[in-house]
């Protein structure tokens, strides 16, 4: 905070003449308006603000019975950006102090006031309100540059927000791209929110939901007695979303000859049901979606070059979750939050091996595969906390090292050689052979690194190849008794 800001303070006194004698006494760096009645200062309050008010709690109650010294406090307190009131009283009666303080008062003071602590007091409460907005202007930040439904520190995220906060103010066409699960509906959804049509219809169709025979009269509708059948005309989709906003998810799938007649809406700005030559105007915004290449399938002869064009004014390509694996924590404690309520169980937290292993896995499934698994969890975990054995087995054997105990660097290097032995070795059930292959050694290695790590796997026949569970996979002896000196030791 600027030490030259000039601190705007109300004064709130029937005395005419104690202000300027408190402008003097201030001193420079204060800003100070005189006001002589509280009435006359909530519309003050309401309109400009101010840093600090100095509020003099001794006036009398006005015809109805009320004291306007207390309607101010109240207003004051219940404004967006409260002002710090500082109450000031010839009353020295404990309770006056209570009232004042209980209603809102940021502190209280007995006259005759010490110019010092009146200084400090002002000081003080200017302060917390600068503060205060600091964080509000900080807030306004994070909504203006992050989306609903959307979470990411990565750059990646914030140029996504970037782009949707600016096609969401005009109406011309999006075309997002990525691969499955990245979220390309929920783009589209945030895209509608923050756009002027968010209080219209928001209609979500994928090109790949029905057979071409059904895909023209589920889109542009139909007229009555367009086919057997057709008691009635019908609205498509298009229809349905008047005023507001169409998302077609996958419009690569869309056939070359329902492609033509999409590319007549898009142009036109009217649609023709099945069985009418009557135009019907449309207002709404068109948002498609695709996780194929449209450039090679126009060089392919399969999507219309001139439908490309018009679809992708604004090109929006979402990133793989592998891509942004910053946010990864993010969204698995968010998800986690979500189906903890969801399910009425009282999980609180993550462990480091389960973060690990999840950042850990190349996500194929991206941000809907990470939902999913971490529903899973929730739903099967016991404990309060989710933990690395949570997690499917293909995801389970990356925490390596998440679990570690402090010590020495050749004791953590033991361990993590230990845990990644064990990781591999419960992945498959105990056979060697395929838990070398997994870690990219030789099984003699394998053999070589059990024998030095002091850790043992039996089965039923001694082959190696035999599948074991999980719980045939044991520490040895010396082993078990590292872990209890370890845990029996000095904390260092």
């Amino acid at each position: 905070m600027n030490s030259n800001e000039c601190k705007r303070v109300l004064l709130v006194d029937h005395d005419e003449a104690f202000g300027p004698v408190l402008t003097n006494v201030l001193g420079s760096g204060y800003c100070l308006t005189w006001i002589p009645r509280p009435e006359d200062t909530i519309p003050i309050l309401e309109r400009d603000g101010a840093d600090v008010v100095l509020l003099n709690w001794d006036d009398e109650a006005d015809s109805t019975g009320q004291k306007p010294s207390r309607e101010l406090l109240r207003v004051a307190s219940e404004l967006p950006l409260a002002p710090p009131v500082l109450v000031f009283s010839w009353d020295a009666m404990r309770k006056t102090a209570i009232e004042a303080l209980g209603g809102g008062a940021f502190d209280f003071f007995l006259q005759p006031l010490s110019v010092f602590e009146l200084r400090f007091a002002i000081d003080r409460a200017y302060r917390r309100i600068a503060l205060a907005r600091e964080l509000m202007a900080a807030q306004h930040l994070v909504r203006t540059k992050c989306v609903d439904g959307l979470l990411g520190n990565s750059k990646a995220m914030e140029r996504v927000s970037e782009i949707i906060h600016k096609v969401a103010q005009v109406s011309t066409t999006v075309l997002i791209s990525g691969e499955s699960g990245t979220g390309k509906e929920v783009v589209a959804r945030a895209i509608h929110r923050l756009s002027s049509r968010a209080n219209k219809p928001f209609v979500a169709f994928s090109a790949c939901a029905l057979p071409d025979s059904l895909m023209e009269d589920e889109l542009f509708g139909h007229g009555k007695g367009a086919f057997t059948g057709a008691a009635q005309s019908r609205k498509g989709r298009f229809e349905e979303a008047q005023g507001g906003t169409v998302f077609l998810d996958e419009i690569g799938d869309l056939a070359l000859p329902l492609q033509a007649k999409l590319l007549r809406v898009l142009q036109e700005r009217e649609v023709e049901r099945l069985g009418s030559n009557v135009p019907i105007p449309l207002d709404v915004r068109v948002i498609c979606a695709t996780n194929r290449n449209l450039e090679e399938m126009v060089r392919q002869g399969t999507f219309r070059q001139d439908l490309y064009f018009r679809v992708s004014v604004v090109k929006l390509a979402l990133p793989s979750l592998q891509d942004r694996a910053e946010d990864i924590p993010l969204l698995a404690d968010h998800f986690l939050r979500t189906f903890s309520a969801a399910h009425g169980k009282e999980i609180r937290g993550l462990s480091p091996g389960l973060v690990t292993a999840l950042a850990g896995y190349e996500w194929p499934g991206n941000v809907r595969e990470l939902q999913n698994v971490i529903e899973r969890c929730v739903v099967l975990a016991d404990g309060a906390q989710l933990r690395a054995e949570d997690l499917p087995p293909e995801i389970s054997h990356l925490s390596v090292s998440a679990e570690i105990h402090r010590g020495s660097f050749q004791e953590s290097v033991r361990s993590f050689k230990r845990e990644m032995l064990r990781s591999a070795l419960r992945l498959h059930n105990g056979n060697k052979l395929r838990a070398a292959q997994d870690l990219h050694i030789s099984r003699c290695y394998l053999h070589r690194l059990l024998n030095q790590l002091d850790l043992h796997v039996e089965s039923e026949d001694g082959e190696d190849e035999n599948l074991m569970t999980p719980d045939e996979l044991t520490l040895s002896e010396p082993e078990a008794q590292e872990h209890t000196l370890v845990a029996a030791g000095p904390v260092q």
